[in-house]
């Protein structure tokens, strides 16, 4: 920053209003930060980033019209020179990967603490990177542990079952009835048994036994098959 204007400029990207309030606050507590707009979709998320020319830009990963990663592509064919920190609940290891590839500087979890974010912030600031819960200097090292990561859950991903489906076999594998299951995904029992016989149909077997026999030959366990619900891939 120059000696004409010593804090930094913060643009938030988030469809939930009572977010977007709850960070206002929490970025304005810092006698160098200015939260000079707010948008509520990816479009506009876009648009005010070309207009306002922010410092930094908080961009949620999942918001109507334009997706996150949408909003970043363009951004990226505009030339924006705001730095991009990618805010999800919950996101894969090949979300942030590509992310980072479209020029995200940072992505968080919304489940990290406040104080997180203020660092994320400083550190993109000193030109820095930030995933998950520490810096990085070296994107190029950044990515190639992501990538690492990415190669070994492939042979998973080869199966053909979709990540909500990969996420049912691990509660599965971990004794939870398709009650428990829609309770914990707030879907219904019967969206359950759908979900249950794509999967039967994709792996070739017909019942749980055969599922879970199927997954001890394959070497499939829940942490294989990735993460809970509600539990982001972003923290170590």
């Amino acid at each position: 920053m120059d000696g004409k204007r010593q804090f930094v400029r913060i643009l938030i990207a988030d469809d939930h209003p009572i977010f977007r309030i709850g960070l206002r606050k929490v970025l304005e507590f810092q006698k160098d930060f200015r939260v000079v707009g707010e948008a509520a979709n990816g479009a506009e998320a876009v648009k005010l980033a070309n207009q306002l020319k922010p410092d930094v830009l908080l961009l949620d990963l999942d918001m109507p019209n334009v997706s996150g990663l949408e909003a970043l592509r363009e951004l990226r064919a505009s030339s924006s020179a705001c730095r991009t920190v990618l805010i999800a609940a919950a996101i894969e290891k090949e979300e942030i990967l590509t992310a980072m590839k479209l020029g995200a500087r940072g992505v968080l979890s919304k489940e990290q603490p406040a104080e997180l974010l203020i660092d994320c912030i400083r550190s993109l600031m000193s030109d820095q990177f930030w995933i998950g819960q520490d810096s990085a200097s070296d994107l190029v090292e950044a990515i190639r542990a992501l990538e690492s990561r990415t190669e070994e859950i492939s042979d998973i991903q080869r199966l053909g079952l979709t990540a909500r489906e990969r996420q049912i076999v691990a509660a599965i594998l971990s004794g939870h009835t398709n009650k428990d299951i829609a309770q914990e995904f707030s879907i219904s029992k019967e969206t359950v048994k759908s979900h249950l016989s794509n999967i039967f149909d994709k792996l070739g077997v017909s019942n749980r036994l055969e599922l879970a026999l199927f997954a001890i030959h394959h070497q499939l366990g829940p942490e294989e098959l990735g993460p809970r619900p509600g539990k982001s891939s972003v923290s170590p």
